[in-house]
């Protein structure tokens, strides 16, 4: 009569062995955070991506990365932050599209108590008191950067009197575009330049970028220079000046880098590209949400640097990993 009892007995022993063996998934779970871009196909972003999944591998942080189709939809953004907020997620980084159309739904994460990093792009509001991170290129001195430097290649330009440039804007609202262009213009302002169009928006993509520039036509034939705010302008741009077969003889500074953009400044038809640290972006950021979710203070404005790339100076180490 025992030994069947005996048997539960020593079943029941083996079972609660075999479930102290398991791991606790409750205890070894990787906390969640939301990394959500402005897009995700220009190069610049999937450098940001490995920068913020270095970041998860280093923090043990489980990162769910996802931007909207397209750089221009403001409306998706939110969704998708909105998104990630029903989902429980434990921090998020941002890039907003939109400065202002952003900045509800992030005091709707503060609110619940999520600490927000905001990244590339400036967001209405105090970094330290409305989010907890600002992680970004100093983007209006890398605009200055650009302006000092086309007038150095503009010269006095064709009439030897006054060199003129065109500048073309990204989109509006976009922070970090909208600081770089101001900064182009103080420099090419301060330097005697004569700024011919500074009111012409390329738009989300190469496409309408070139489009835009096309229609520029009668303006590039009369300028000296021009300068391109962000990665897909200057793709845009480049396409549009050879057509126009003005590759090469307008001086063209550009801002960030992608392969054709890299091959153009080889060849000659880009003067330089001002580049920025974009997978040290990623990373920062994801690093700052994982000291704020161990209740640590971080600074409120991390500034990730940006160097000026020419031809002269692409094999030099520092300038060629922000290139790759």
């Amino acid at each position: 009569m025992l030994r069947p009892l005996l048997v539960v007995v020593l079943a029941l022993l083996a079972a609660a062995c075999g479930d102290s063996s398991k791991p606790d998934t409750k205890a070894t779970a990787k906390a969640r955070i939301a990394v959500i871009p402005k897009g995700t196909t220009h190069v610049f972003w999937k450098a940001v991506e490995k920068g913020a999944r270095a970041g998860g591998e280093s923090t043990g942080l489980e990162v769910a990365w996802k931007g909207p189709l397209q750089e221009n939809d403001r409306a998706q953004q939110i969704q998708l932050v909105q998104q990630f907020l029903s989902e429980g997620i434990a921090g998020l980084a941002l890039a907003p599209l939109d400065h202002t159309a952003l900045a509800p739904v992030v005091a709707q994460a503060r609110q619940k108590g999520i600490p927000v990093v905001i990244f590339d792009s400036n967001l209405d509001g105090t970094p330290g008191v409305d989010f907890d991170c600002f992680v970004a290129t100093d983007n209006e001195k890398s605009g200055e950067l650009a302006g000092k430097h086309l007038a150095e290649l503009v010269g006095k330009g064709k009439d030897g009197k006054q060199a003129k440039v065109v500048l073309l804007r990204y989109q509006v609202g976009s922070a970090s575009t909208e600081a770089r262009e101001l900064g182009f213009l103080t420099a090419a302002k301060a330097a005697g330049l004569q700024v011919l169009v500074d009111n012409r928006y390329a738009g989300a993509t190469t496409g309408e970028a070139k489009s835009e520039s096309l229609k520029l036509a009668d303006q590039l034939r009369e300028a000296d220079g021009v300068f391109c705010s962000n990665e897909s302008a200057t793709a845009g741009m480049l396409l549009a000046l050879e057509q126009l077969q003005l590759a090469g003889k307008l001086r063209f500074v550009g801002f960030d880098s992608s392969p054709p953009l890299v091959a153009a400044l080889k060849a000659g038809s880009i003067d330089a590209l001002v580049v920025q640290d974009p997978r040290k972006m990623g990373e920062i950021s994801v690093q700052n949400l994982a000291a704020r979710l161990a209740g640590k203070t971080v600074p409120p404005i991390v500034d990730t640097g940006a160097a000026l790339a020419t031809k002269g100076n692409l094999n030099d180490p520092n300038i060629a990993r922000l290139l790759e």
